[in-house]
């Protein structure tokens, strides 16, 4: 595979918050970067507005489509909800709705190539998990938080590091040009009965393993500046 010459190493951004819900720890959180596919969680945060805009409840392959989506990251199901809401346009509608002002769909049917920040993560976080009403209704939100808490085994590694339990999506990808991973991760992460919102970012690694490591040891770390 290419690699790329002056390579300066790996990049990491970091955006959390407590139970209280305010963004404690921020490392570089508004730093761009390619999502791979934790663009996924976004995908389904804008299939659900749409069934809420159309007044009902997704269908059940519009389901079926989305936990394989987001259980087993399948891409096939993300191209094919991708497609349903009407691509990097209606992504990018949703994104607006939700708060997401980083956030950009990727062009021409690449939906991995979205791009996004810790800080737009997070944001999708608490709009997923956050207290009170929000631009998803609890049936959406209902969705969404048993999507992310059901990611198949040898998928869940990530965030998850820093706590008991987690729901939380992940994405990975080897980048053509230089060969080095993109790895990130962000979700819900509880411990000792506490929910903490943990959304990590990362590219430039040499090995997806060493990619995740690094995810890992943020994420606790992290965990440990939000835990007195």
């Amino acid at each position: 595979m290419h690699r790329t010459t002056g390579h300066t190493g790996p990049r990491l951004s970091l955006a959390a918050t407590g139970p209280n819900g305010r963004p404690h720890t921020l490392t570089a959180p508004d730093t761009p970067y390619v999502t791979a596919s934790l663009a996924k969680t976004g995908i389904l945060a804008a299939l659900l507005l749409r069934t809420q805009d159309e007044a009902r409840s997704p269908t059940r392959a519009e389901l079926d489509t989305a936990t394989a989506m987001i259980t087993t990251s399948d891409n096939a199901a993300a191209g094919t909800l991708w497609r349903t809401i009407g691509e990097a346009t209606g992504f990018d509608a949703a994104a607006g709705r939700l708060g997401l002002t980083q956030t950009t769909g990727g062009a021409d049917g690449y939906w991995g190539l979205t791009r996004t920040t810790a800080r737009d993560q997070l944001t999708l976080l608490q709009a997923v998990f956050g207290p009170g009403r929000g631009v998803l209704d609890d049936a959406s939100r209902a969705v969404a938080r048993g999507l992310l808490g059901s990611v198949t085994p040898g998928q869940d590694w990530g965030v998850s590091a820093a706590g008991d339990e987690a729901e939380l999506k992940n994405g990975w990808l080897p980048r053509t040009a230089t060969g080095l991973w993109v790895v990130n991760s962000a979700g819900r992460v509880t411990t000792g009965g506490r929910h903490f919102l943990i959304s990590v970012l990362s590219d430039g690694h040499p090995t997806l393993e060493s990619g995740i490591e690094a995810v890992e040891t943020a994420s606790r770390t992290a965990l440990r500046a939000l835990t007195p």
